[in-house]
């Protein structure tokens, strides 16, 4: 069954002082997502940007969220550390804290959370993060929404403790058997069209073509396209347009 309405997602600042990861096109692709992933300054941001990000955010009326990694600026995020679930959770509502003063100074209201990268992974697979994380939203912001894949431990935990989840299909990664994305440091430029194809099957026929070659069923609320993945403003653009185009509206999680 098609899905009448659905969320749009892309992470956003994600860069430090003058450098830029990806096309640096936040300005061009806000005004077409519903929710904003913004950096909190541990894998990219600082806080002009992130001031500016949710300054971006709200004059289009995009859902806040905040978009915490690993303590990994030289890697983006994307290298597992060692580091306890403990030490972990602390750097997230650090992080989480960071962005929501930003969000109050400016009259709005963080929507979300996601973890970014390698820490966004590593809670998928490991029980005893997810629990102290989904613990913790639990204590400091029971309402905030926790963006992650079902397929994963973190969505199955935040479920049993009522923590409410967006459940994110991702149009710029493949996806194994197991439904979960097959993660990747660099990705390569991709065809906006068949990316567009790909997300309205999954929105239209809830399937995905995994790497092995079949179809699997997937549930999601929300599909996400990284802006530093190249060419993400035409992914951006030709996915928007194609659900669109077949009546799909495209609002935040909380106006459904």
């Amino acid at each position: 069954m098609t899905q009448a309405t659905i969320d749009l997602n892309s992470d956003m600042g994600e860069a430090f002082g003058p450098w830029k990861i990806g096309d640096d096109v936040d300005g061009d692709i806000m005004p077409l997502i519903s929710s904003a992933n913004i950096a909190t300054g541990f894998h990219a941001g600082d806080p002009n940007i992130m001031n500016r990000s949710v300054m971006l955010a709200r004059e289009h009326g995009i859902g806040i969220g905040a978009h915490p990694g690993f303590r990994d600026l030289v890697g983006f995020g994307r290298r597992d550390l060692n580091e306890s679930a403990e030490g972990l959770v602390n750097d997230i509502v650090y992080q989480l804290g960071a962005l929501r003063e930003f969000a109050r100074r400016h009259g709005v209201r963080l929507q979300h959370v996601k973890p970014h990268g390698a820490l966004y992974m590593r809670a998928a697979r490991d029980e005893t993060l997810s629990r102290r994380l989904v613990q913790t939203l639990r204590e400091l912001e029971p309402t905030l929404l926790l963006y992650c894949m079902e397929s994963s431990i973190t969505c199955q935990v935040a479920r049993e403790l009522g923590q409410p989840v967006v459940r994110e299909f991702y149009a710029d990664r493949d996806y194994d058997a197991s439904g979960s994305i097959v993660f990747t440091r660099y990705t390569q430029a991709l065809d906006p069209q068949q990316v567009a194809d790909k997300v309205l099957r999954a929105c239209t026929e809830g399937k995905v073509r995994t790497v092995e070659g079949r179809d699997i069923a997937i549930g999601f609320d929300s599909v996400c396209i990284h802006s530093d993945t190249p060419g993400a403003l035409a992914l951006v653009r030709a996915t928007r347009a194609r659900l669109e185009g077949e009546g799909i509206r495209i609002a935040p999680p909380q106006l459904f």
